[in-house]
């Protein structure tokens, strides 16, 4: 999934909407308006960025590999004032970003056509003309500005072609391109490149520590593969989510130069408060802790500073390789396992389809030398994460996602996000899947909102003190009654969350910006303050309005 968006945050020393019991000064999100691209699970809106003043919003349209400009005047009645169209300058749109210098302008990443040759960062005005097109490296994935719009950073994935005999695997890289003087004037040899070439030395030294570098016959630089970048409030570092590896990447932006590569280590889903649903064919909501290791994986990153120190936000999606001549997802239950999972009667019966015999683990870890699997990895941990500057795990929000959904949404849990009556479906594979992320401070607290990819919604947490966040509110604007493919079923598959604040809202209030990737949707919440206790479930739209209460069938 391309998802890329940053959200960077200083702090001093739905159809339906649902929340829990809610802390004191909680924030649910109410949803306004919506527009719809009419285009169903083709990334009709993936990636957006919000100009102030001119009120204008960039959503990247994959399907059409368009920038679609929307009127956020009145976000009650959003509506589409014109198209940008990439196709002169590559394949397929995957990010863009505003920054406010010289009177605003965007910059959109565009990878090639083939995606493992190098792709394009171009430039333009707010009203859509072209003004620069700039070489960087190979499936340019998210572009950021540093805060103060001095620098425009460009994660390059590198995605390999595939692992068969001559292939191409380019090295994943962060171009660094100085935009303080201006677009204009900048050519080619004005970008610059952060590469991981200096680590190629030390590739054992990182798989021992943990770091993730297994594709065949790949490289360190080849291996690592930058997803998301999020930037310090001082701009002096850079935070990059190596999503396949399981680590991330610490970049001076002074020196231009990586310092760091910090493995991210596992969650033990077999701890008090870490337990997952392992299976989707129980027919069942069964949050129990299981012998499995859960890789953190974060897609979406975002940072923000208290009393001085820099926190890292992730959203710990998960994600699997599979190219040709290489795949490394399997189930369980066709896995070997040794006798640390017990006798053959036991290991017999945790394999059975309805524990954990169908979650999807890597075989990239574990096995012996026997052939025999020691230890389960799975992808992602259903959960978001808060890490220190150094990648230290400051706190991780455990199997709270699931339980709540379970709470809120019986009938639809782990559901997937391209069809309804699909209950249960995500359970072995990676759960409510948490994509994206942005923070935002509303009043003297600050809040993370966290994109569900998969049975959809937004979780807001109040993440004031990093190492004691409180669970705010659930909202989703779906329609789990309605049709997915028809467009009558709400928003679908979340992919990217922006924070618009008052003082740059159009509508003077606080504003979250989801863009949904499967429904082509692009709906924006008003973040509402919610003062005493919310308790039970509220239920908003036509559902609640009708009192629908849907019937899940047996599965078969």
């Amino acid at each position: 999934m391309h998802t890329r968006f940053l959200a960077a945050l200083v702090v001093p020393a739905t159809l339906l909407l649902a929340a829990l019991a809610a802390p004191a000064e909680a924030i649910r999100l109410k949803p306004i308006g919506t527009y719809e691209s009419g285009i169903f699970d083709e990334g009709a809106a993936e990636i957006s960025a919000f100009a102030p003043g001119a009120n204008r919003l960039f959503v990247t349209n994959a399907n059409a590999n368009t920038i679609d400009v929307l009127d956020l005047s009145d976000p009650t009645a959003i509506s589409k004032l014109f198209e940008i169209d990439l196709s002169p300058y590559g394949g397929g749109i995957n990010s863009v970003a505003y920054n406010s210098a010289y009177g605003g302008y965007i910059a959109a990443a565009v990878e090639s056509d083939p995606a493992h040759a190098p792709g394009s960062v171009v430039f333009f005005d707010l009203d859509g003309i072209f003004q620069k097109a700039l070489t960087v490296g190979a499936l340019p994935d998210m572009v950021t500005f540093t805060p103060d719009g001095s620098k425009l950073l460009v994660a390059n994935e590198g995605e390999p072609e595939g692992y068969e005999p001559g292939n191409v695997d380019p090295e994943g890289s962060v171009s660094i391109i100085d935009v303080s003087g201006g677009i204009l004037g900048l050519t080619d040899a004005d970008v610059g490149f952060a590469t991981f070439n200096a680590f190629d030395s030390q590739k054992q030294d990182l798989i021992d520590a943990g770091v993730r570098i297994f594709g065949p016959g790949a490289s360190v630089s080849q291996d690592l593969e930058p997803e998301y970048i999020a930037v310090s409030e001082d701009g002096k570092t850079a935070y990059v989510s190596l999503q396949e590896n399981n680590a991330i990447a610490i970049l001076n932006l002074e020196t231009g130069e990586f310092e760091q590569i910090v493995p991210l280590g596992f969650k033990d889903h077999n701890a008090a408060g870490n337990g997952l649903d392992a299976s989707d064919r129980d027919d069942a909501i069964n949050i129990a802790n299981h012998p499995v290791l859960g890789m953190y994986q974060p897609d979406a990153i975002a940072t923000y500073t208290v009393a001085g120190k820099t926190y890292i936000v992730t959203a710990n999606e998960g994600d699997a390789r599979e190219y040709d001549g290489f795949e490394e997802e399997e189930r369980i239950k066709d896995l070997d396992l040794a006798d640390t999972f017990g006798s053959e009667a036991e290991r017999e019966a945790l394999q059975a389809d309805e524990v954990i015999g169908r979650l999807t683990v890597t075989t990239t870890l574990g096995e012996n030398a026997d052939g025999e699997y020691e230890a389960l990895y799975a992808f992602g941990t259903r959960s978001f994460s808060i890490w220190d500057e150094d990648g230290n795990l400051v706190w991780d929000s455990g199997d709270q996602f699931e339980q709540k959904l379970a709470a809120l949404l019986p009938d639809d849990f782990n559901a997937t996000n391209d069809e309804n009556d699909s209950f249960d479906n995500r359970s072995d594979n990676k759960g409510p899947e948490p994509e994206g992320v942005t923070i935002g401070a509303i009043g003297d607290k600050v809040f993370a909102f966290i994109g569900l990819e998969r049975v959809g919604g937004v979780m807001v947490y109040d993440v004031t003190d990093p190492t004691n966040p409180t669970f705010a509110s659930y909202t989703n604007n779906r329609d789990f009654s309605g049709d997915a493919e028809a467009g009558t079923a709400g928003d679908l598959g979340p992919e990217g969350l922006i924070f618009i604040n008052r003082q740059d809202s159009p509508t003077g209030k606080n504003l979250v910006v989801v863009t949904n990737e499967v429904s082509g949707t692009t709906t924006v919440y008003e973040a509402v303050p919610e003062p005493g206790t919310v308790a039970g479930l509220l239920v908003m739209g036509a559902m609640g309005a009708m009192g629908l209460k849907r019937q899940r069938q047996p599965r078969v």
